[in-house]
């Protein structure tokens, strides 16, 4: 059995007396795909915002075992430090540097990775030019995953909507990530560029060994990849289980999928 990676236990937020998200539990575990569903305002991005550090539990606890195997109490950690022990992030929002190239893109996100130091930068000494070329080959390396290696030079807030979307994922994978959270990956995408979206999610868990905990309101996506569901309605869990478990559920159902979901997915 997969080890224990992250675990929620009870964790919840209050804003000026708004209960955002109570009482949620979530276990992950090392290579799962998971997907957090439910409707608009549920609290499913607030849920994301705790788990990478943006917003800090009024309640709860979560943990998380880093890159050393340490497991560690990750309430009070910055998104940076978060960033460093394996949690990477993507936004509901997209939060490129519109005007940094698609490439120094790639390279911010490898610098925590770098091995040089002041002197190494201000005297261009063979180390640091070493170091350059190995940034350069593996920015090229992760923009090959995306098909997106001849746009390293544009700038990215001239790549059309959806290699934006990618490109946000890949930036977000230059971490070295154990954990990745993907909020709404498909947004805006068309039909083909999901359908293409879906196969790389299920290609980079594999070939980066990652854990993934996904929001995605698109069904199709979400049924086609994930293992495991949660449903949140008003701040809480109100259901849990395999993908075919949740379609049939009454009260996601009723809450979330609507009555005319069953007659669409047999149409």
């Amino acid at each position: 059995m997969s080890e224990l990676l992250l675990r929620a236990k009870d964790i919840g937020i209050v804003f000026g007396g708004l209960r955002a998200v109570s009482d949620f539990n979530l276990e992950l575990y090392e290579g799962e795909l998971i997907g957090l569903i439910g409707p608009n305002g549920a609290g499913k991005t607030t849920v994301f915002n705790m788990l990478s550090g943006i917003y800090k539990p009024t309640s709860g606890t979560i943990t998380f075992v880093d890159r050393d195997g340490e497991l560690l109490v990750t309430n009070k950690k910055s998104p940076a430090e978060l960033n460093r022990i394996g949690i990477a992030r993507t936004f509901q929002n997209i939060r490129l540097f519109g005007n940094l190239t698609v490439g120094e893109n790639i390279k911010i996100a490898l610098h925590q990775t770098r091995s040089v130091n002041p002197f190494d930068v201000l005297f261009r000494t063979k180390k640091f030019r070493h170091d350059e070329e190995h940034m350069q080959t593996k920015t090229v390396q992760l923009l090959e995953l995306f098909h997106l290696e001849n746009k390293i030079n544009e700038l990215a807030k001239n790549l059309p909507y959806g290699e934006q979307r990618k490109l946000e994922i890949c930036r977000a994978l230059a971490s070295k990530p154990k954990l990745l959270l993907l909020d709404e990956p498909a947004a805006g995408m068309n039909g083909q560029e999901t359908e293409e979206l879906m196969h790389m999610i299920s290609e980079i868990r594999k070939k980066f060994n990652l854990t993934v905990l996904l929001i995605e309101h698109d069904m199709k996506l979400v049924m086609g990849i994930c293992e495991r569901l949660l449903v949140l309605n008003y701040g809480r869990i109100i259901a849990s289980g395999l993908p075919a478990e949740i379609q049939s559920n009454e009260e996601v159902i009723k809450a979330y999928l609507g009555s005319g979901y069953e007659e669409a997915k047999e149409a």
